[in-house]
Order: structure tokens, then sequence, then C-alpha cells
């Protein structure tokens, strides 16, 4: 029996008048849309992907190939021009004591130039008074035989330089080396994501997503002044560490 007729059929033996057409329609459209809700089975949300989430990690100790200091001159005087005149012969002097050292000029850059007001205060409650000019002018050299490097410091003291520091041992070509160091860390994750599969009764499967979680650290300065004349240089080069540390997220196959 179609829904029209029931609902007719019981507005007749209720005693009621037959109800109109429209009324019959969409008594007939709310059966159909709640029959239809019950019909449709509920979603369930998908279960999360199962992986093995593992750490990879390697290193590489490697003697550094080159090394990079800055030194410089800082000289006062009354006036600029005295104060430039000054600190420009001092740089031509340490400039030649870097070429009879065997540094090429390309190797030798300007890092800082500076012209300063120097100002005193007789007392301590008088006004600050012009005394003079401050002019530094500092360089980043680039030393291609670490060997040299104690000597070179000596021969820039006795040029007439009145700083030198940041000394920075540095290894050429480091991305090709870092490159070799992550293929480790990779290999590395591998080897502990496939021990605790066979650990775990299950298969790995394909790697799924792949973060580095740190890159090896610049090289830290090694900071030393030049105060007065100087005998020897000891220098010790040592070696840099370059480092990878990873983090993969392996499928577990189906």
């Amino acid at each position: 029996m179609g829904v029209f007729a029931l609902v007719a059929e019981s507005a007749a033996s209720a005693g009621l008048r037959r109800p109109s057409p429209r009324a019959a329609v969409l008594a007939a459209a709310l059966c159909l849309v709640t029959a239809g809700a019950q019909a449709e089975p509920q979603s369930t949300p998908p279960a999360s992907e199962a992986r093995v989430i593992v750490s990879g990690e390697a290193s590489v100790s490697l003697p550094p190939d080159y090394a990079q200091i800055r030194s410089g001159v800082t000289t006062r005087a009354k006036t600029v021009r005295e104060a430039t005149d000054a600190n420009s012969k001092l740089m031509s002097a340490v400039t030649a004591a870097l070429i009879d050292a065997g540094v090429a000029p390309k190797d030798m850059q300007t890092s800082h130039f500076s012209i300063q007001p120097v100002y005193v205060q007789p007392e301590p409650r008088g006004e600050a008074k012009l005394a003079g000019y401050s002019v530094s002018n500092q360089l980043t050299v680039t030393i291609r035989q670490i060997a040299k490097l104690g000597d070179i410091i000596e021969r820039l003291v006795a040029a007439g330089v009145t700083d030198v520091g940041n000394v920075t041992f540095l290894v050429a070509d480091a991305s090709k080396q870092l490159d070799q160091v992550r293929e480790a860390a990779v290999a590395d994750a591998r080897r502990k994501a496939e021990l605790y599969a066979r650990a775990s009764g299950v298969t790995l499967g394909p790697v799924a997503w792949i973060t580095e979680d740190s890159a090896s650290p610049p090289p830290l300065p090694a900071p030393y002044a030049a105060k007065g004349r100087i005998a020897a240089v000891p220098i010790s080069a040592g070696e840099d560490t370059l480092h990878a540390h990873i983090t993969v997220g392996f499928d577990i196959a189906r």
C-alpha cells in the first residue's frame, strides 16, 4: 500500500477529511528521507598509517684544508688626516708582509673600516671634549697553507698590526663531504628500522618521509690577540667534525 493510501485510510477511519494531494506528497517525501537516512551506513574514520620511525646519524672528522684570520690596525691622532695617514702607512706594511709570506692579493679582503671621534671627560660632571679620531682598518686573510699560519702571524705583528683574532679552520668542499655523511645517516636509520621490524614480526615497507634534524655547526673561531712582538706562535689545526642527524618514517608492508 502506498504512502498516500495509508494516510487517506487513516484519516477516513478517524472521521477526518481527506488530505490534500500536496500534504500527501510532503508526507511521502518525509518518509523517503527518513528511510534513506536509516539505510545509509555510518562511516568510520580511517585507521592511522602504521610506520616504523627511527633516527639515523653519522659523522666524519676531517683535517682542515685552509684557515682564515682577521688582522688589522687601529690608530689614533688629533685629526682625521693624521689618524688616516698613520693607519694607511701601517696597513701598507701589513699587506707587504702578507705578500712576502706567499698570500695572494685575492685572499686579502677588507672586512671593516671606520673613522670614529674620540672624546674625553676630564671631570666626573664635566662636558666631554673631542680629543681626536680613531681609524680602524681590518683585513680577513685566507691562508691556503696552514703550516705557514704561525709564521704569518709573526710577520703581521712585526709589521705593526694591533689586532689579530678570529682564527678559523675550514674544510674545502664541505658540502660534498657532508652529503656522504647524510648517506651514512640514512643507512644507519634503515639498519635500525630493519632490526625493529624483525623483532616485531612485521615487514618493512618503503620510506614514507625523511627530516634532517640538525646540520653540522659552523667552525668555531679561535680567538687570538696580539700584544707586542712575539717570538713564536704555536698553532694547532686539529680536525673539523661534520655531523648529520635525521629522522625517517618507514611504512609497514601490508
